[in-house]
């Protein structure tokens, strides 16, 4: 017999102590998925060259595209979750896991099949170099034939999080990373039995990781009897309801463009940097590597934040709610400090590890540092409030700051100010566009109409709802049922 599910209840017990022990796991998974990446980067580019490693970056644009989008709609039903949770309603966080998954594992099936059948189109509008095209096509294609199966590990993680489960993710995280690093160097090159797959072989590295990761949560989740799993009657919340698609659709989009937002801006300050010349490029690459580090985690508390805020807003907690933001926003202040003054004390030491110790670059990355990242504290109060304000289905407010700042202030301040401050107006932009942002989330919190919104379940259409309750336990059920 399966042992019992626990449930990880986020409406009770001390806030600060709740909040850290949820948000350590998140962050250990964001460190994981960096690392995974950066070292299948070193063996793509060990055993197959430059070309190679150009090929996977092209690739890898066109699937952050596609989990910007995942990442909004597993966000809103981590919300819908979190919320049904809080409420005690069971069957309204089952329906809501079964219509994201229905509504994104179905999208995904048919992207897989037109990606497959186009990809040396899509590599031809984002103007591929020739030598790295062929290359890339072989990868994106295995690439496209592992998404289903990325986007159920993803779905089933972000929903996870939401029943206040952080530590879950992290393990089947920890697998993946396993199969997918270890695999790598052995398809590529056939090592041992394995056949020598070139390019091709890193991409089916993390297919084959997808697959096992995705099948084994999938499991676990019903070993373990956990919250979110459909049974009998039940399996029919994977046929989208139109009302629930409608709320996932419409909270979910805004949080998917956010991402978009972020990544076009920072394509769009790539471009303004490039023209200062190769040593400065390189300078803002490096830059760019400590800055993922720097942000992760703001974005492991805002997580925590929203999962939290979520399960106490549903609960009708409301004296916990300011208590949690209030919390989230003193540990990334203390802990993205931390690591800012750690960076910028051993920065080139460091830098040295992606440009050699007597590069031009680094004496250019050390005065990035000093000037920018900084931004990052403000960068991490303000995505904390955006978690919270999410977490009540306010997902427009936060995307309109950001594109105010990120476009006409911090991007209009990088060109207008040129003339009189050089290359500085770049490395300045960027606290300038943080003030303001945390400035406007802080006005949208206090004085936004967020917390008057009411985001729920939409009630299952009633034919439906008949039938299952004469087949299936009370709704509402908290305790596992077999």
């Amino acid at each position: 017999m399966a042992p019992p599910a626990a449930r990880h209840d986020l409406t009770q017990g001390p806030i600060g102590r709740t909040l850290l022990l949820f948000a350590l796991p998140t962050l250990g998974s964001n460190i994981l998925q960096s690392l995974n990446g950066s070292i299948n980067s070193i063996w793509v580019g060990r055993f197959l060259g430059e070309q190679a490693l150009a090929a996977t970056s092209n690739a890898n644009i066109i699937m952050f595209l596609m989990f910007s989008a995942v990442f909004g709609f597993g966000m809103a039903a981590t919300i819908l979750i979190g919320q049904s949770i809080g409420r005690n309603d069971i069957e309204a966080a089952r329906r809501a896991f079964g219509s994201a998954i229905g509504l994104v594992t179905g999208a995904a099936v048919v992207i897989a099949i037109l990606g497959w059948l186009f990809t040396p189109q899509i590599l031809h509008l984002l103007a591929t170099p020739g030598d790295a095209e062929t290359l890339a096509r072989d990868y994106l294609r295995v690439i496209f034939l592992g998404l289903p199966f990325s986007m159920l590990g993803v779905l089933i993680q972000m929903s996870l999080r939401g029943t206040g489960d952080s530590v879950t993710p992290l393990w089947f995280m920890v697998l993946s990373v396993v199969i997918d690093a270890g695999l790598n160097p052995l398809l590529i090159a056939g090592i041992g039995p394995f056949p020598q797959m070139g390019i091709a072989g890193s991409a089916t590295a993390t297919l084959i990781a997808g697959i096992v990761s995705s099948a084994g949560l999938l499991a676990y989740v019903y070993w373990r009897d956990l919250p979110i799993r459909l049974r009998g009657p039940e399996l029919r919340y994977l046929l989208p309801e139109r009302a629930l698609v409608k709320t996932i659709v419409a909270k979910g989009l805004p949080m998917g463009a956010q991402m978009l937002v972020m990544s076009t801006a920072g394509l769009s300050m790539i471009g303004l940097v490039n023209r200062l010349g190769v040593d400065t490029a390189a300078a803002y690459a490096v830059s760019q590597q400590l800055w993922t580090y720097i942000q992760m985690p703001a974005m492991a508390i805002g997580v925590a934040v929203s999962s939290m805020a979520a399960q106490n807003i549903g609960a009708g907690r409301w004296d916990r709610v300011g208590a949690i933001t209030r919390a989230g926003i003193l540990y990334n202040t203390a802990i993205t400090l931390s690591v800012i003054v750690l960076i910028i004390l051993f920065d080139r030491e460091v830098m040295a590890l992606f440009v050699g110790a007597d590069s031009p670059a680094i004496p250019i990355a050390r005065h990035i540092q000093l000037i920018a990242s900084w931004t990052f504290v403000m960068f991490g109060a303000t995505m904390v409030m955006f978690s919270t304000v999410r977490a009540n289905g306010a997902t427009v407010a936060p995307l309109v700051i950001l594109a105010i700042t990120m476009f006409p202030i911090r991007l209009g301040f990088a060109l207008g100010a040129q003339p009189w401050l050089g290359s500085d107006a770049l490395w300045f932009a960027f606290p300038l566009g943080s003030v303001c942002s945390l400035t406007l989330a802080a006005l949208y919190y206090r004085y936004g109409k967020w917390r008057a919104a009411v985001l729920e379940v939409p009630p299952e259409p009633e034919d439906a709802a008949e039938h299952a309750h004469a087949a299936t336990e009370p709704a509402g059920r908290l305790q596992p049922t077999g």
